[in-house]
């Protein structure tokens, strides 16, 4: 598909086109016919090709919204990037980055995904980027974030994890509306000495269908072939690869640290001796008809799940959401876990009544020990506020109940200080 729309582009046959993917050519030099496209382009991917720079001329795109450049051997990301005006998405991951220009990041950029890369140093202009709320930057050398970045009112989500961070700046979690941050993997939160948690080798699983696919690994339905007899399992295998979240043994480790609970996903034990070297685990498998309460986010929403439109909660079910969302995160705080990434799309729930689980420890992190871990608690909350939100919104017998209202106001308030702590919020839902 991209080599046609390569030869379309050269032809001048994509006149008036908003989206251009021109992926996994082996590109070497910038197709100057793009450029021809300006007064329309709105996304381009340019992933997986061999590009070292791009033209200064680039900035004749003034329509661009969101830029792809994942895969392509930059080790310094192009300063061309920050005449984009319109720029705001920009992806980079994986492209043996070492240096990030100040003059780099576009002016309008929103959400900045550098996953994968080897960058020791990030610039003082992040934090004066005003739109900036989506941060990636898991998997590179960072030992400190530039203090300039203490101003970023809108950001929302952060990724920090495998890093060489000795320590998180207090300012972080001080700031009003993040909501989801993820650290794991760094030498402040080392891998913990080795779980209690029974290993159950390949040779007693039965694997079938695949149930589900995310970024650390796929999720397969299984037979597991226990001393009791055979018992229905769902076996997820890591891809053992850098996610956007972090590291998949740290993910493994979180999932068995948290333990059992009802509103938690659980897990039966670690699989051992897999053919291929994989790790995995072995959990409980939930009804077939069990779903995400919403879709992840889109390159419009950024930081806010994509929810069907045609979603209504009735008042019960949606208590029991919340109930069950504000549970999972008070045990796994009490554990000394953060979800990290606290959100609709990963809740997983009957479609129905309101049962459900938190799932998906990707972004999950240690909490530093005692009162230190409380304001990285509070950064939670805030997302759970916001989740609370977005359940009220789709049911309308609760829409305006004043008292749930509040409670959302005060999990999401501008001050973290202010703001309830997990326990205290799943008290509010009972009283």
């Amino acid at each position: 598909m991209s080599d046609a729309n390569l030869d379309a582009l050269r032809r001048g046959d994509l006149a008036g086109a908003r989206e251009l993917r021109l992926t996994g050519l082996g590109l070497r030099e910038f197709p100057p016919e793009i450029l021809g496209l300006a007064d329309t382009l709105e996304v381009l991917d340019l992933g997986g090709n061999a590009l070292t720079d791009l033209p200064a001329g680039i900035a004749c795109l003034r329509r661009l919204k969101i830029l792809f450049l994942s895969g392509n051997p930059m080790r310094r990301l192009p300063p061309a990037l920050g005449g984009l005006p319109a720029l705001s998405q920009l992806g980079a991951r994986g492209c043996g980055t070492e240096e990030v220009p100040g003059e780099a990041l576009p002016p309008a950029l929103r959400w900045l995904t550098l996953t994968g890369n080897a960058i020791a140093t990030m610039p003082e202009e992040l934090g004066k980027r005003p739109a900036l709320q989506k941060l990636m930057l898991a998997g590179n050398h960072l030992s400190a974030l530039p203090e300039a970045l203490a101003g970023a009112a809108n950001l929302e989500l952060i990724r920090l994890s495998a890093n060489r961070l000795e320590a998180l700046p207090p300012w972080l979690a001080a700031l009003p509306r993040l909501a989801w941050i993820a650290w794991a993997g760094n030498p402040l939160d080392p891998l913990a000495p080795g779980l209690d948690a029974a290993d159950i080798p390949w040779s007693a699983l039965e694997p079938a269908e695949i149930l589900g696919q995310g970024a650390s690994g796929l999720v397969r339905r299984a037979t597991w072939r226990a001393g009791e007899g055979p018992r229905p399992v769902a076996l997820k295998l890591f891809k053992g690869a850098m996610t956007s979240d972090g590291l998949p043994e740290r993910e493994m480790e979180a999932c068995l640290r948290a333990g059992a609970h009802p509103n938690l996903p659980g897990a039966l034990g670690r699989l051992k001796d897999h053919p291929e070297g994989l790790h995995g685990l072995v959990m409980p498998l939930l009804p077939e008809t069990w779903r995400p309460l919403a879709g992840p986010p889109s390159p419009d929403s950024c930081s806010r799940d994509a929810y069907d439109p045609a979603l209504r909660l009735l008042p019960d079910a949606a208590l029991r959401l919340a109930r069950a969302t504000a549970a999972a995160a008070a045990h796994l705080h009490a554990r000394g876990l953060l979800h990290g990434d606290l959100y609709a799309h990963n809740t997983l729930w009957d479609g129905e009544k309101g049962e459900a689980v938190l799932s998906d420890f990707g972004a999950a992190s240690r909490l530093p020990p005692g009162a230190a871990g409380i304001p990285w608690q509070r950064v939670e909350v805030r997302a759970w506020g916001i989740l609370l939100g977005e359940i009220l919104d789709r049911c309308p017998p609760l829409s305006a109940d004043p008292a749930l209202r509040a409670l959302a106001r005060r999990c999401t308030a501008p001050d973290p200080a202010a703001r309830a702590l997990m326990q205290d919020a799943l008290h509010a839902l009972g009283d």
